[in-house]
């Protein structure tokens, strides 16, 4: 088993795909460390437009292919996803990194943010949420979720879902992109994010995250919206919030830009 300083030495210069706890990470660049976690029905490809720009500006992007999905291994059960992100930083040994969350991995994120704040340098939620425990029918829908999955297969179920992630001035080639990752979802990735999704409101943590954080959504979100994402920014202690022009759920893909833009400014008022 690797140390952490051998896995850090090894990546040092390395742009591409590494794999550590069974967890395959798109490396890029070169400086600050960054972790994006991408959507329930995403994959680490959701975020490389984002880690692109931002790798560019002089920062190490980590993307992760979440447990079940992309080129990451099947989880064989539960998974605690946050606590898997911070055995990741530990190994990599960057030290305290930027955490970039969309929707789901947004929610992720606030879980290892609390968990761990000296592991975190700054929080961003995008298009993300408390959690689908915040009601008991919005836990029920999300679990309803796995047996339509199971049921559809990933490419009805893609059809059925992907639209409704992107704002009505989405461009063709985003649109396509957002539903070809949906439709590469696989049951035991898709069935462990859903599980966790529908256990979890951060209702009561959000008022004690120790980090600095940025909250961004998409104006024309119809999944978790505009009025979640001002909830989240409200709770937490100084957090700001902006949101994005003609962009929907997926804004982390319709807009990398705008997003890469606000977090770079962001990330300015740290120093």
């Amino acid at each position: 088993m690797q140390q952490p300083t051998e896995v850090a030495t090894a990546i040092r210069n390395l742009d591409g795909r590494i794999s550590l706890h069974g967890v395959s990470l798109v490396v890029r660049g070169e400086g600050a460390p960054v972790f994006l976690m991408h959507g329930i029905g995403g994959n680490a490809s959701s975020c490389g437009a984002l880690a692109q720009l931002l790798s560019e500006a002089g920062y190490r992007t980590f993307c992760w292919d979440a447990p079940g999905y992309g080129e990451s291994a099947d989880p064989r059960g539960p998974v605690d996803h946050s606590g898997l992100v911070l055995q990741i930083l530990a190994s990599l040994a960057v030290g305290p990194a930027h955490l970039i969350g969309t929707s789901w991995g947004g929610v992720i994120a606030t879980k290892a943010a609390a968990q761990l704040p000296d592991a975190v340098r700054s929080l961003v939620l995008a298009d993300s949420t408390r959690g689908s425990a915040v009601t008991g029918d919005s836990a029920d829908r999300m679990l309803a979720r796995i047996p339509e999955l199971a049921e559809m297969g990933p490419e009805a179920f893609a059809g059925r879902r992907a639209s409704r992630l992107l704002s009505p001035a989405a461009d063709a080639v985003t649109a396509a992109a957002v539903r070809s990752e949906m439709a590469a979802v696989r049951l035991p990735g898709y069935t462990a994010a859903a599980t966790m999704m529908a256990a979890t409101d951060t209702s009561d943590v959000l008022p004690s995250l120790q980090v600095p954080s940025l909250v961004l959504v998409g104006e024309d979100d119809v999944v978790t919206g505009v009025a979640e994402s001002r909830v989240l920014a409200e709770s937490i202690p100084n957090a700001s919030l902006e949101v994005i022009p003609r962009a929907g759920h997926a804004a982390v893909q319709e807009k990398p830009a705008e997003m890469a833009s606000s977090i770079l400014e962001f990330w300015k008022g740290l120093s």
